[in-house]
């Protein structure tokens, strides 16, 4: 309860609200789509760069068994959530097949929200827990392809839908800046901190506030997901993706911290690599379905529900 009264009062959280309560009573709060992807760069980059700095002094042990556990867990779930979604909802099989590929994939936000929790909470977590998170975007796409058929993307080559996965900027860039911070290590951290780290959770607010409007214009464009069936599914699949990334986690012997991180990647819903990739498969689906459902239901849920009994679960199994 302590952790769920603090992650509901953080900034990060009360500026997501004043975003989505501007867009739900259309006060014009939003930011240019130039700045708001500029914030979100600077986020990948920063999250990459503290997370190779501090992989440099710790080594990395024990990330490669995640990294694996992520990717097949990335892979399967969309087949998962397909048939959660098929059986729950009205969306159609490529409705379905796209939005099922949102829920193996993650949502880097969401990991920077309990990366911060656990800040707060004094727990531990290795630093390389930031390429696993880089590492499962890929796989949910390929799943979601394969899910919505071969016949479905006649117009769009497969291959061309991969390239843009795997060369997708918030991949590239994350994994950049972490090579980077491991070359860097501590003594270069000193030159990067006032610009990359110590600004960090001041940018996080301005980029919740963004989503928080988009979020409130994907629910306005698209109410479908405000259904019963969309609106359980929301809240069902984070808490079988957590369920899914504890036992992994409990298997390979991840520590609390990084278990707390696992069941996070596997709870949250891609809300930039999928769509792009999704755009570019599927370019007949309304994009606003994209928003509404990850970012309307699953990201709020994830922020005031999720994180705090992830951290409970993972407390007691451990």
């Amino acid at each position: 309860m302590e952790t769920a009264l603090s992650t509901l009062v953080s900034p990060p959280v009360l500026f997501f609200g004043l975003g989505l309560i501007g867009a739900l009573v259309t006060v014009d709060v939003r930011v240019s789509e130039n700045f708001s992807k500029g914030i979100a760069l600077f986020l990948l980059a920063a999250i990459g760069l503290k997370g190779g700095v501090a992989l440099s002094t710790d080594g990395g042990e024990g990330i490669v068994p995640a990294a694996l556990a992520g990717m097949a867990l990335s892979a399967a779930m969309p087949f998962l959530a397909f048939g959660l979604l098929k059986y729950m909802t009205r969306f159609d099989r490529r409705e379905a097949a796209a939005l099922a590929a949102h829920y193996g994939s993650i949502s880097i936000v969401t990991f920077i929200a309990a990366s911060t929790v656990l800040g707060e909470a004094g727990i531990a977590f290795a630093a390389g827990m930031v390429a696993v998170a880089a590492l499962m975007e890929a796989p949910a796409i390929a799943s979601g392809l394969a899910l919505a058929g071969r016949d479905q993307q006649d117009a769009v080559p497969v291959s061309k839908v991969m390239k843009t996965v795997i060369w997708n900027e918030s991949i590239y860039l994350i994994l950049g800046a972490l090579a980077i911070g491991y070359i860097i290590g501590e003594e270069g951290k000193t030159v990067v901190a006032p610009f990359f780290f110590d600004p960090l959770q001041g940018v996080l607010c301005l980029f919740l506030l963004d989503i928080g409007v988009k979020t409130g214009d994907g629910l306005r464009r698209d109410k479908r997901v405000l259904r019963p069936g969309p609106l359980l599914f929301g809240c069902l699949m984070p808490l079988i993706g957590a369920s899914l990334g504890l036992g992994c986690a409990t298997m390979i012997g991840l520590s609390l911290g990084d278990t707390v991180l696992f069941m996070t990647l596997a709870a949250s819903a891609s809300y930039i690599a999928v769509p792009a990739a999704m755009r570019i498969a599927m370019p007949d689906i309304a994009p606003a379905l994209y928003v509404a459902l990850p970012l309307g239901v699953t990201f709020p849920f994830n922020l005031l529900v999720g994180i705090p009994l992830y951290v409970a679960a993972a407390t007691y199994v451990n």
